[in-house]
């Protein structure tokens, strides 16, 4: 770590210290716990607009903004005004409410889906959307792409198998071979790949899921046409497509992914999911799709799901909120900004002789410290010089900039970034670009 601007971290420390005396690892989601970067995660205290500020009373420019939930920033006065009325009204009911309504009109108004079911969480989203698509097509069989995240769900936590076509093996443990044995792996956007899958299990493959846009190996974009391939080949063999937009839905553009590819190019998944964005920066998601593939949920068809808390009436109202602030004008700012952040990490990392590759779909965007080649899929994104993201990440923190503490992670700008916030990003890059420098240079000569 090379910045001289450290930033005091007591209070962080001790409450990591603290945490993981109670809690695995001392976090609730893995990525938070620094592992991939060192350090002390930053135990946050508040945030406002494109600000973060910890325990310790430090300040941060905020780029991964809850990993994309927080569009339109931070602690938005409209966004905390309707889900402070939402909660003078109660917090859970139990009951069908009128928010959830709202919102599912929302997202059918917003993309291709017919109909929406309502989850807690996008683990829950992409878990029913495969359940339905098995109750649906009678099959078993999933295929998915490596690198693509869709959840902790254990058919979809697994490892490629040693071919093309090959059912995979558990990926974790915890997972059963026979779980992760109805599940193919394949190289993410490698149609050979998919047509072989299809060509040996057509009859047995219930669905194809993907993420629209990967942005969990990175931000990865779809070769042009791949997303209409697979919806495609998924229809001539009596699949589902699934295309899960959990990150993009809402955030990649006003209508997701879907808005940048089938929607222009004339296509619509079977089945989508979502989350973050539609949240609000509260727990919930959604999968919906195909009237007639959605009317085999219960109670209209035999497929069972359910969940408590889903369509939470203050969550919905907040997710409700925030969708109607998500304006074009919004999604151009964002836009801009983003174009603004790309282009000065371009310009520092090539003056201090780092190479690199940025990545975008929409406004999602993040940086590969590579050789300067494209990536087009899982092995490409490990292709990665690790020490010179964690030394360039470090050197942002340090200057207060909150980047994703791992390489594998998107970038999220919001409407809040204002040019205070983007033109602190560009005052901490110098510095961070120097400090990835002298680790490569370290790489080098071990």
């Amino acid at each position: 770590m090379t910045s001289s601007a450290r930033l005091a971290t007591t209070a962080s420390e001790g409450l990591f210290d603290r945490a993981r005396a109670v809690t695995p690892g001392g976090v609730n989601s893995p990525v938070r716990a620094f592992n991939a970067v060192g350090g002390t995660p930053r135990f946050i205290r508040s945030a406002k607009g494109a600000w973060l500020t910890d325990v310790d009373g430090n300040e941060y420019v905020d780029l991964i903004c809850s990993w994309g939930p927080m569009l339109v920033g931070h602690a938005h006065p409209e966004v905390q005004a309707a889900v402070a009325e939402a909660v003078a009204r109660g917090t859970s009911y139990g009951t069908p409410t009128v928010p959830e309504v709202e919102l599912a009109e929302e997202l059918v108004r917003r993309t291709s889906v017919e109909k929406v079911r309502f989850v807690s969480s996008g683990t829950e989203a992409t878990m029913s959307a495969i359940r339905l698509a098995r109750g649906f097509t009678g099959r078993e069989i999933v295929v998915k792409f490596a690198g693509c995240y869709h959840g902790h769900v254990d058919a979809l936590l697994a490892s490629a198998g040693s071919g093309l076509a090959t059912l995979a093996v558990p990926g974790t443990p915890g997972v059963p071979a026979s779980s992760a044995g109805l599940t193919i792996v394949l190289p993410y956007n490698d149609k050979v790949a998919v047509a072989a899958a299809f060509a040996e299990y057509g009859d047995r493959i219930a669905c194809l899921i993907t993420e629209a846009a990967p942005g969990n190996m990175g931000v990865v974009p779809p070769a042009p046409g791949f997303n209409a391939f697979l919806a495609q080949i998924c229809k001539e063999n009596g699949a589902l497509f699934i295309s899960d937009e959990v990150m993009t839905g809402f955030r990649a553009s006003k209508q997701g992914q879907w808005g940048l590819d089938g929607a222009v190019e004339g296509w619509v998944p079977d089945l989508t999911t979502f989350g973050k964005v539609m949240g609000g920066g509260f727990p919930a998601a959604a999968f919906g799709g195909r009237a007639d593939v959605m009317s085999h949920l219960s109670p209209e068809g035999p497929v069972y799901q359910a969940g408590t808390l889903a369509g939470n009436p203050v969550a919905t109202t907040a997710g409700l909120a925030t969708l109607r602030l998500a304006t074009d004008e919004v999604y151009a700012h964002i836009t801009a900004a983003g174009e603004t952040i790309k282009s000065a990490v371009a310009a520092e990392l090539t003056r201090a002789g780092v190479s690199h590759t940025i990545q975008a779909t929409g406004t999602m965007f993040s940086v590969f410290f590579n050789d300067g080649s494209p990536v087009t899929n899982f092995p490409e994104a490990n292709a990665q010089d690790l020490p010179a993201y964690t030394e360039f990440f470090h050197a942002m923190l340090d200057q207060g900039v909150y980047l994703p503490p791992s390489a594998y992670e998107a970038w999220f700008l919001s409407s809040a970034h204002d040019d205070r916030a983007i033109q602190h990003v560009l005052d901490a890059l110098p510095a961070a670009a120097d400090a990835a420098a002298a680790a490569s240079s370290k790489g080098a000569l071990a």
